[in-house]
């Protein structure tokens, strides 16, 4: 493994919210998208919340990266679906014979990067290289198309082998269904080392279990497995703990709705797991035996936040950050703030003893109303200096980018967007010459994404 003495940082990537940023509900299971169906969306404001969020993190002191948006309408599926035509002629075609599939290739799902990909430092891996998976994102159509761009960025991004290694899409099958970081925490000591990687998940195909009864378990014991497995993870090092398929079937679709953790800190709700006090234990011990420091578990009961609560308010969908000082802070959306109660529970945590010290909170709505909070809408990367010297892009938050984002989003973004808009072949046109323009703003190359051209 690596040196001891080597110093390993957390970098948030966060996806940036795209052009086509809608509220077609397609989520089934996600309790704010099913509510905010066919509502009007403001893709400008949803862009322009996220980059402020990314913005304050960077002044906190924190490495902040970007992720793209995805080409929307998504061409290349249509493609492969037999649709030959033009965007001027299949787009209006598809508003009026098919719209549930105009929805599905127009979703900007992919902002929420927390289920782009599941990623191992190489602190903690066999051959000492930092290993990314992409999530195959089975379990629901709007994000299955995901996987191949977002593999394409990863590769780009993270491009030297002599560092990283990229590994394909599990089977995109529900015995495998895989949705990314969302099921998975990485604590560590306090130099990013000695990681123990906590999998969750909601079922398994191929072993007998309780599983929901309403809503699908999205994460599968067996894709957490095979990713655990590609990245030469050892048994000293993982831990795996099914979900509670109640909470599921109340609208926690991923374990970043109710639970969140970093290095040494888990704060989830007490019905988070199944069989949450032994587990809980377990990974107690399995934490302090590695790092030889306390490991601290802030479990919220069910007499102070109800799980409904809970997942209308976010309150798990937050992050936990260590600032430039090494304090650790939670960053929350505004409805955390707007409920008192859940405002108390965070006013409480601060003044416990544990590490978190103080909350940040931040205006959502645009992303919170479509199921996402501050947690969905990062990916987490923990790399060493060798390796974040190595990174070639213009993708990592500057005063100087955030400014540039800023004019690009107010000059191609529209103030408003309904579902029927997505059929409109001039969005689609602007939003390729906006993409293409982000491209060089970024230096992501001329060739990143697909457009139809024609």
């Amino acid at each position: 493994m690596s040196d001891k003495a080597e110093i390993f940082q957390e970098i948030n990537f966060d996806g940036l919210v795209g052009p086509t940023h809608n509220f077609s509900g397609l989520a089934f299971g996600n309790l704010a998208s099913d509510q905010h169906a066919s509502q009007m969306s403001y893709p400008k404001k949803a862009a322009l919340q996220g980059l402020d969020k990314m913005a304050a993190l960077m002044k906190l002191g924190l490495p902040q990266g970007i992720l793209p948006p995805h080409e929307r309408p998504y061409f290349p599926f249509l493609r492969q679906l037999g649709f030959d035509s033009s965007p001027e002629l299949l787009l209006p075609k598809l508003l009026k014979e098919q719209p549930a599939l105009l929805a599905q290739v127009s979703s900007a799902s992919a902002m929420w990067v927390a289920n782009a990909a599941t990623m191992t430092p190489s602190a903690d891996t066999l051959d000492q290289k930092a290993h990314f998976t992409p999530a195959n994102l089975s379990s629901m159509m709007h994000r299955s198309i995901e996987h191949q761009f977002t593999s394409r960025v990863l590769q780009h991004l993270f491009h030297d082998d002599q560092y990283f290694t990229h590994h394909p899409t599990l089977p995109s099958t529900q015995f495998f269904g895989d949705e990314g970081a969302a099921n998975h925490t990485r604590f560590s000591d306090n130099n990013g080392q000695n990681g123990l990687h906590c999998f969750v998940y909601g079922q398994s195909f191929f072993t007998s279990g309780v599983k929901p009864k309403r809503f699908p378990a999205r994460q599968t014991l067996d894709a957490s497995q095979a990713i655990a497995r590609q990245h030469g993870l050892s048994k000293d090092n993982t831990i795996f703990i099914q979900q509670n398929p109640d909470v599921i079937d109340q609208g926690v679709f991923h374990n970043d709705v109710i639970a969140v953790g970093s290095r040494n800190i888990l704060l989830c709700h007490e019905e988070a797991f199944l069989n949450q006090q032994q587990q809980l234990a377990t990974l107690t011990q399995l934490q302090e035996n590695k790092t030889h420091q306390p490991f601290f578990i802030i479990e919220i009961k069910n007499q102070d936040i109800s799980v409904a609560t809970a997942v209308q308010a976010y309150l798990f969908n937050t992050q936990i950050v260590f600032t430039s000082q090494d304090t650790a802070v939670i960053i929350a959306p505004a409805e955390c703030q707007d409920n008192a109660q859940v405002q108390a529970i965070l006013d409480r945590i601060c003044q416990e003893e544990n590490p978190i010290k103080n909350v940040h909170y931040f205006d959502l709505r645009q992303s919170m109303n479509n199921g996402g909070g501050p947690a969905c809408l990062r990916f987490r990367v923990t790399l060493n200096q060798q390796q974040q010297s190595s990174l070639t892009t213009n993708t990592l938050l500057t005063p100087k980018l955030y400014q540039q984002l800023a004019t690009w989003i107010n000059r191609h973004y529209r103030d408003e967007l309904c579902p029927a808009d997505l059929a409109d072949p001039t969005l689609y046109r602007d939003n390729c010459q906006a993409l293409d323009e982000l491209t060089r703003i970024l230096d992501l190359g001329a060739n990143l994404y697909d457009f139809q051209r024609s």
